[in-house]
This record gives structure tokens, sequence and C-alpha cells, in this order.
């Protein structure tokens, strides 16, 4: 289309896939701490409870584990607005992906590279849970940098389970102006549209599945 080919968009998502795997981040993921509101960054934090289990370890097929695999999936992303694209028989760890962000009439093609992959016991709000979690980081050329955090909870004193977004981003300088512009007015209204759809689809899948 002429306007993929004016905001510089790819024509073959397996070739922008392929030629993703080697470019670098756009941001420091070590710094982290430092990205704050008071320096220009934003923060969410966006939960969903998903449904409950007894109180103890998670179930095999229960709600905990349901979600798990939805989210290693990259399936609870609204896809009205964020596609992913990446090969499914590739490792989660490391894991490079082409996302196709739909804005308007707009298709714009992003990468990003998954970061942290864990299973593990933490505390949240004082609390001990057993939680799944994976991270993506933005790649050059993303419109935004930072990362995204996909995390699913289960507090085994009450039997909660839950799904958590959390993240740090701003606008990326550099690349296509009419995309810069464009995400600089709608941007950041499409980012917590996409968070809160995102969220209540892992609830409604996590629901059908289990």
């Amino acid at each position: 289309m002429l306007i993929d080919r004016l905001l510089g968009q790819p024509s073959d998502p397996a070739r922008a896939l392929a030629e993703l795997r080697d470019r670098p981040l756009n941001f420091d993921p070590d710094g982290r701490e430092s990205y704050t509101a008071d320096n220009g960054w934003y923060r969410d934090d966006v939960r969903a409870a998903l449904p409950p289990e007894p109180p103890g370890e998670p179930l095999e097929r229960g709600s905990w584990d349901t979600a798990r695999r939805t989210a290693r999936n990259y399936d609870f992303a609204e896809p009205s607005i964020v596609e992913g694209i990446f090969d499914r028989d590739e490792p989660l760890e490391n894991r490079t992906m082409l996302l196709v962000l739909h804005f308007c009439f707009l298709r714009i093609h992003v990468g990003v590279r998954v970061g942290d992959v864990y299973d593990t016991s933490r505390r949240l709000d004082g609390r001990v849970g057993r939680v799944f979690g994976w991270s993506y980081r933005t790649l050059e050329g993303h419109v935004e940098r930072g990362e995204m955090n996909w995390q699913v909870w289960k507090f085994p004193d009450s039997g909660e389970v839950m799904f958590r977004i959390f993240s740090f981003s701003q606008a990326a300088g550099g690349g296509n102006l009419l995309l810069r512009a464009g995400f600089r007015v709608f941007g950041r209204r499409e980012q917590l549209r996409f968070l809160n759809m995102t969220a209540e689809r892992m609830a409604r899948l996590t629901r059908e599945r289990t």
C-alpha cells in the first residue's frame, strides 16, 4: 500500500522478522530505576482477577496453569490493537517478535525481544505468591522505548489468581516523522486502551479455557 511505503513499513513480515534478530534495543534495561515520571517516562500497573483456585500450590489445568500457558503463547494480546508475529518453535527466552500495531487505518511494524522469563515465588504488596512471568523490550525503530512485563500470580494463602501487566515506556525519538507525530498525539491513549483490553481478554480466555 502507498501509505505503508510512505511510513517505511515492510511489505514482507517474514523478512522483517528475520531482520529484527540482529537489531539492538533502543534503551538500556539496566537503567530501569531511573525511568520515572519525573524523567519523562510512563509507568503502568494494570491488574485483572482471574478465576480463583483452592488455597495452596497451583492446580494442574487450573486457572493459574491455564493463564500461564496463555501467557507463554502471547494469546492474551488484544489482536485488534497488536498482533504478534514470531517463530512458535523458538524458545521464549530471548525470542524476537514482530508486532503489528493497528492504529486507525495504519499497520505499524515494530520489533521487541523477550528479556526476563521466570517461574518462582515473589512478594507483591506484602504477600508471597507463585508467579510466572516474562517481559519484552523495544528494539531500534520502535515508536516507543521501554519494557512491558506480563505476570500470572497465585497467592497460596487465599487461592486468588491474578494477571498483572506492568511497564515503563516513553515515545522514542528518530524514525519516520509522520509516525512520531501521530504517536505523540494518540499513542498514550492507544497504549492505555491496549493494556486494559488485554487484561480483560486474559480474564475471558482463562475462564473459557479452564
